[in-house]
C-alpha cells in the first residue's frame, strides 16, 4: 500500500510503523485537496454565521431554560469550529505542500497532536448532544428541581466537564492504551484501528463512548419530546407559552439525527472492524470519516435555520401568539390529547416557564374563562 525511502527499524517511531512516507499508491479522490479545502471552508464559514446568531440570541433571550440552552450550543459551535481549523489546516497544508511527515515530525509530536485532536474534537460534539438532551430532559420533567440548582455557571462548568472527559480519552495513547498512527494517504492522524492489545481497547472505548452518547440523546430526547406533547395537549396547556420549549426540541432532535447518520456509519466500521479481526478497508474509514465531517458543517444551519424568527418569515400564517406549535394542527392536538389523556395528570405543572424562566403555579379557578356578561 505504500513505500518508505527511509526503512523500517527498530528505531521507527511508533506513528509510522504502521504506514511510512512517502506513499506511493494512488490518492483516493476523496481524499483530494478539493475535498479537504470544500468540507473546510463550508465548515469554518456556517460555524462563524452560527456563533453571530447564538451571540445576538443570547443577548435578547430572557429565558433562563433558553439561555441554558444557548449556551451548550455555544460550547458545540465552538468544539466544531476549532476541529475543524485545527485538522483541516494540517490536512490542507499537506494536500499544498505535500511535506514528508518523517522529516517534518521525526518524534512523533506532531502526529500525536493530531491524533488526540481527531478524537477529541470527534467525541466532543456527541457529549455534548447527550449533555443537552439531559439537561432537557430534567428540565421537562423536573422543573422544580432543576430551577433551585441550574445557574449559567454551572451551565459553563458542564460544557467544561464534557471538554475535560474528551481530552482524557484523547490522551489515553500517551498513557500506552492505543497509539496514533499516521493513516493513508498521509495527510493525517488517527488512533490505530487493531485488533491486536491496547489498540482494540482504546478502539473500542472511542466507538462505544460514541454510540452510548448517542443512544443516551435519543432515550432523553424521546420521552422529553412525548412529556412536552402531553403537556401542551393537556387542560393546562393555556396556562403559559410554550414556544421556546418547542423550538429547543426540535433543534435538540435535529442536531441528534444529524450526529446519528454522520457518526454512526465510522464508530460502527471501527467497532466491527477491530472485534472480527478484518483488514482495516481504507476506503471506507475515509469515506466514512468524510460523513463525520459533515456534522461539524450541518450541525451549525440547525441553530441559524430552526429559529423562531425565520420561521416566521417562512410560514407567516403561523400565529405565534398562541399557546404552542400544537395550535396549527387542532385535529393531531386532540388526537394526542385523547391518547395521553390518562397520564396527563402526572404532568400537569410540571414544566419550567418560557419567558421568564420562573415558576408559574396558578390556581385551578384562574384557569377558567371569565363569566360572559
Amino acid at each position: 500500500m505504500n513505500s518508505s525511502v527511509l526503512p523500517l527499524t527498530n528505531s521507527t517511531p511508533l506513528c509510522y510503523t504502521k504506514n511510512s512516507p512517502p506513499f506511493t499508491s494512488i490518492q483516493p479522490p476523496i481524499a483530494s485537496a478539493y475535498y479537504s479545502s470544500i468540507f473546510m471552508i463550508l465548515g469554518l464559514t456556517s460555524n462563524l454565521v452560527a456563533f453571530v446568531v447564538l451571540l445576538k440570541s443570547f443577548q435578547r433571550t430572557q429565558s433562563r431554560s433558553r439561555s441554558f440552552f444557548l449556551i451548550f450550543l455555544g460550547g458545540l459551535v465552538v468544539t466544531d469550529f476549532m476541529g475543524l481549523l485545527l485538522t483541516g489546516t494540517i490536512v490542507v497544508s499537506f494536500h499544498v505542500t505535500h511535506f514528508n511527515w518523517r522529516h517534518l515530525d521525526p518524534n512523533c509530536h506532531f502526529c500525536n497532536f493530531m491524533g488526540m485532536s481527531m478524537v477529541f474534537y470527534g467525541l466532543c460534539p456527541l457529549l455534548l448532544s447527550a449533555s443537552m438532551a439531559l439537561e432537557r430532559f430534567i428540565g421537562i420533567n423536573w422543573p422544580f428541581a432543576r430551577s433551585s440548582s441550574v445557574s449559567k455557571s454551572r451551565t459553563i462548568s458542564m460544557v467544561l466537564m464534557v471538554w475535560f472527559i474528551a481530552g482524557c480519552i484523547a490522551l489515553l495513547p500517551l498513557t500506552g492504551v492505543g497509539a496514533y498512527h499516521l493513516q493513508v494517504p498521509g495527510s493525517w492522524c488517527f488512533l490505530n484501528i487493531s485488533s491486536e492489545g491496547n489498540d482494540l481497547i482504546f478502539s473500542l472505548i472511542f466507538s462505544f463512548v460514541g454510540l452510548i452518547s448517542i443512544a443516551v440523546s435519543f432515550l432523553l430526547n424521546t420521552i422529553s419530546v412525548v412529556t412536552l406533547i402531553k403537556v401542551c395537549c393537556g387542560q393546562d396547556r393555556s396556562q403559559r407559552r410554550r414556544d421556546h420549549e418547542v423550538e429547543m426540541m426540535v433543534q435538540l432532535i435535529l442536531i441528534m439525527v444529524i450526529a446519528s447518520i454522520c457518526w454512526c456509519p465510522l464508530l460502527i466500521f471501527i467497532a466491527e472492524t477491530v472485534l472480527s479481526g478484518a483488514q482495516l478497508q481504507v476506503k471506507y474509514l475515509l469515506l466514512w470519516l468524510r460523513f463525520a465531517t459533515g456534522n461539524q458543517i450541518l450541525d451549525p444551519w440547525v441553530y441559524i435555520l430552526f429559529r423562531r424568527a425565520v420561521l416566521k418569515r417562512i410560514y407567516p400564517r403561523f400565529d405565534w401568539s398562541r399557546g404552542s406549535i400544537m395550535t396549527l394542527y387542532p385535529s393531531l392536538r386532540d388526537t394526542v390529547r385523547r391518547l395521553t389523556r390518562s397520564s396527563i395528570g402526572s404532568t400537569v405543572g410540571s414544566n419550567e416557564t418560557g419567558e421568564t424562566g420562573k415558576l408559574n403555579v396558578t390556581p385551578p379557578s384562574t384557569l377558567n374563562p371569565p363569566p360572559s356578561l
